[in-house]
C-alpha cells in the first residue's frame, strides 16, 4: 500500500493536467511503484504466496494498460515508459 504522500507525489508527476488522477500514465506510475514495493518484500517473504498472486495480478493490470495506450497513443506510451525505465 502506498503512503498518501507518496500517491499524491506520483500523481502530481505523471497527471495530463490539474485535475487529472485517473490517466493510463497516472494508473501505471501508481502501479508501478506498488510493483516495486511489493518486489522488495519478496526478497525478505520468499513463502508469501498469497501476496505473489497480487503481484500477478497488479503486473497484469499495468500490462493491459500500456497496450491499451500503446494502441491508442504511442507518443504517450513512450513517455511513459521512458520516465519509468520499464521497457527496453
Amino acid at each position: 500500500m502506498l503512503a498518501p504522500a507518496k500517491k499524491s507525489e506520483i500523481i502530481a508527476t505523471f497527471r495530463t493536467h490539474d485535475s487529472d488522477t485517473g490517466s493510463p500514465e497516472v494508473q501505471i506510475a501508481i502501479l508501478s511503484e506498488r510493483i516495486g514495493g511489493l518486489t522488495d518484500h519478496f526478497k525478505e517473504h520468499k513463502k508469501d504466496h498469497g501476496s505473489r498472486r497480487g503481484l500477478l495480478m497488479l503486473v497484469s493490470k499495468r500490462r493491459r494498460l500500456l497496450d491499451y495506450l500503446k494502441k491508442n497513443d504511442s507518443d504517450r506510451y513512450r513517455e511513459v515508459i521512458g520516465k519509468l525505465g520499464i521497457r527496453k
